[in-house]
């Protein structure tokens, strides 16, 4: 009889198919630095139907729902310059875009994927 520890449950993320995908994973977490939303959303495009590429896809996914999210953040900071206290939250977004692209990275290229704290998750 088997028991419930027993049974064998599929991962909740996708498992790295090869190091050229963890690569392309790899810059797309890192470009969303420099070109924001663009390279996630090509990837993410690219790769979202094809049943081999499942890890980029979902690789790609994530970052493009976090750069969506910085996006409507730096809308908030555009607004909020009106009194100031916009241009401290830019210098802070752009400092936390930074911190978690390069996070994102290094978990990517060492041992499979990454999911982005405080994101909306806009695109499924």
């Amino acid at each position: 009889m088997s028991t419930p520890s027993d049974q064998v449950t599929p991962p909740s993320e996708p498992v790295s198919s090869s190091s050229s995908d963890r690569n392309v994973a790899m810059i797309t977490h890192l470009s969303g630095c420099v070109l924001y939303v663009i390279v996630p959303l090509i990837v993410w495009l690219i790769h979202k139907d094809r049943p081999d590429k499942t890890y980029l896809a979902h690789e790609a996914k994530e970052a493009l729902n976090f750069q969506i999210t910085i996006l409507l953040a730096w809308v908030a900071c555009w607004i909020l310059k009106i009194i100031l206290i916009g241009f401290f939250l830019m210098g802070a977004l752009w400092l936390v875009n930074l911190i978690f692209c390069i996070v994102a990275a290094v978990k990517v290229s060492s041992d499979g994927s990454y999911r982005y704290p405080f994101t909306l998750r806009l695109v499924n």
